[in-house]
C-alpha cells in the first residue's frame, strides 16, 4: 500500500507470562493489526525473571545472561510474527520491543527493562527501537505509564468521556474527557497478587475466568488491611510495581485464619476497590469504561467494576475496534513510530515529566 508502513509492536508485561508480539500498518494517522502472535516464557524463564525481581547474588551477570535470553525468544516472536501473515523483514520498518522490566524505582531516577536490542537487531535483521522510559524519568517523571499517548489517540471520543483500563500484573488507566487534559496513573496491583497467590497455592499460573475468586468471599478485614497501603492515598502522577506489592507484602497482612479461596476473592476485591476508588476519586463518573489486558478476561473483575461504576458502561476494548488482549502491544509499535518520525511520545500531564520528549533508543539494521 503506498504511504504505508509497517512496525513490529512486542510487549511482555509485569505479568511475566509471555511475548504479545502484533504487526501494525500505519497510514498517516490511522493504525491496522495486521496479525499477532504470542509466545509464553518458559516456566524456568519465568522464574529467573522473577527471582531477580529481589536482591540476590551476581545480579550483574545474571541480569545479562537473562537480557540476552529474552532477545532471543523476542526474535522468535518476529519470526512467528512474520511467518504467520507473509511478511518478509525488508517490509517492516522497525521493531519496537519494551522489554522485560524488573525494577522501576522512578523516585530513584532509574528503570530497568531487560533487553538486548543489539542481539535483536543481529537476529532479526529489522531495527530496533528499545529503552521507551529511561527518557522520561531523566526529565522528572515517572516513565509510566507510556501508553496513555496511544490511548489519547486511539480512543478519545468528543462526545464521550471514556476511561480505558489496563488489566495486565499492574493495572493503569487513562481519563479521556472530552476538552480536558488526557490523564492517566498506575491504580495499584491488577492480576500481580491474584496469579501469585494461585501459583503459591494451587500450583496454577493464574486463575482462569477469575473462577476461583468466585469460590470465595471476601475478607473485609484483610480487605481493609490491604487498602490501608499508602500508594493508593497517593495523588497522580504514579506508577507502582513488584517493588510495592508481592507475595511477602500480602504474607505479612494476612491473620493467618483465612481459607485461601478467600484470599483470592479478597485480592480480586482489591484489585476492583483501587481501580473504581481511583476512578472516582480522579476522574469522575465516566460513560465508558473500556477494558485491555487479561484481567479483561477475569469475569469476576469485570462483574465487580460494573457494579461498583453504575451508571458506567463496562466492556472490552473490543467493542472500539481493538483487542483487548493486543493493546499494549499496538501502544508500543505506534510509540516505535513516534521515536522514529522524531515526535514525543509521553504525556507530561500523565507521567510529570518536564516536558514532552522523544522517547527510545533506535538500533539501525
Amino acid at each position: 500500500m503506498p504511504g504505508a508502513e509497517r512496525l513490529v509492536g512486542l510487549m511482555s508485561g509485569t505479568s511475566l507470562d509471555g511475548v504479545d508480539a502484533v504487526l501494525v500498518e500505519f497510514r498517516g494517522d490511522a493504525q491496522e493489526c495486521i496479525g499477532t502472535h504470542y509466545l509464553p516464557y518458559p516456566d524456568d524463564l519465568k522464574a529467573a525473571l522473577l527471582a531477580l525481581h529481589a536482591r540476590g547474588n551476581d545480579e550483574i551477570d545474571r541480569a545479562a545472561g537473562l537480557a540476552n535470553r529474552l532477545a532471543d525468544l523476542y526474535a522468535d516472536a518476529v519470526a512467528g510474527l512474520l511467518a504467520a501473515t507473509g511478511t518478509m523483514p525488508a517490509a517492516v520498518r522497525a521493531v519496537a520491543c519494551h522489554g522485560q522490566t524488573v525494577r522501576h524505582v522512578p523516585e530513584r531516577g532509574y528503570t530497568v527493562q531487560l533487553n538486548s536490542p543489539a542481539r535483536l537487531v543481529e537476529a532479526t535483521g529489522i531495527a530496533v527501537v528499545a529503552d521507551f522510559r529511561s527518557r522520561d524519568i531523566a526529565a522528572g517523571g515517572q516513565g509510566a505509564p507510556l501508553v496513555p499517548a496511544f490511548h489519547a489517540a486511539r480512543f478519545g471520543c468528543a462526545d464521550r468521556h471514556r476511561v480505558v483500563l489496563n488489566i495486565g500484573g499492574i493495572a493503569n488507566l487513562t481519563d479521556l474527557a472530552p476538552g480536558q487534559p488526557v490523564r492517566g496513573f498506575d491504580t495499584g496491583p491488577g492480576n500481580l497478587l491474584m496469579d501469585a497467590w494461585i501459583r503459591h497455592r494451587r500450583g496454577e499460573a493464574f486463575d482462569r475466568d477469575g473462577k476461583w475468586a468466585a469460590e470465595g468471599c471476601v475478607r473485609d478485614d484483610l480487605l481493609a488491611r490491604l487498602l490501608a497501603h499508602p500508594y493508593f492515598a497517593g495523588s497522580p502522577p504514579k506508577s507502582c510495581g513488584r517493588e510495592q506489592f508481592h507475595l511477602a507484602w500480602l504474607d505479612g497482612l494476612l491473620a493467618g485464619d483465612e481459607q485461601p479461596a478467600d484470599v483470592q476473592a479478597t485480592l480480586a476485591a482489591l484489585t476492583v476497590a483501587s481501580i473504581a476508588d481511583a476512578i472516582h476519586r480522579w476522574c469522575g463518573p465516566p460513560d465508558e469504561l473500556l477494558v485491555c489486558g487479561g484481567g479483561a478476561h477475569n469475569a469476576t473483575i469485570m462483574a465487580g467494576l460494573a457494579a461498583r461504576l453504575p451508571g458506567t458502561a463496562v466492556d472490552k476494548t473490543d467493542a472500539a475496534g481493538v483487542p483487548a488482549d493486543w493493546v499494549e502491544a499496538i501502544a508500543f509499535a505506534w510509540l516505535g513510530k513516534r521515536t522514529l518520525d522524531g515526535l514525543p511520545g509521553n504525556l507530561p500531564e500523565v507521567t510529570g515529566a518536564r516536558g514532552s520528549r522523544v522517547l527510545g533508543v533506535v538500533y539501525p539494521a
